[in-house]
């Protein structure tokens, strides 16, 4: 009997700890660190750091939800996935939509409003994955 409660007690211990170290496989320091660079790119008067922000911001997302096991070929298919894990799915989506015109359409202007906008949704969803 007392073997049987310690086999049983060493597999619940075993499961605990194979749980935690999969609670979280990022790297929250190797993304705080990218996420402030990309803070620092923006500047009020650079058109381009707004885009270029903006795109590093949404790499960087993919990425953490692609270390998070969220499933999808693509970043859309990704954030569809993670619906659950998402508390501003639709800020998210703005702002990886204001990415596709950036990189897709040749003449857009994005606000220095609209790209702080858009990183905090970024920002918003890279908390939720627990990746800064």
């Amino acid at each position: 009997m007392l073997a049987g409660v310690l086999i049983v007690a060493g597999a619940v211990l075993w499961l605990i700890f194979r749980l935690n170290q999969n609670a979280n496989p990022l790297d929250v320091n190797k993304y705080r660190m990218r996420w402030l660079e990309i803070e620092t790119i923006i500047q009020k008067s650079d058109q381009q750091s707004c885009h270029f922000a903006i795109m590093e911001a949404d790499k960087l997302l993919d990425i953490a939800m692609k270390q998070s096991g969220i499933q999808g070929d693509t970043m859309g298919e990704r954030l569809k996935n993670a619906k659950s894990k998402l508390s501003d799915r639709n800020g998210v989506w703005t702002a990886h939509k204001l990415r596709n015109q950036i990189v897709h359409e040749a003449d857009v202007n994005v606000s220095y409003d609209s790209a702080k906008k858009a990183l905090g949704g970024f920002k918003k969803a890279l908390r939720d994955l627990g990746a800064i």
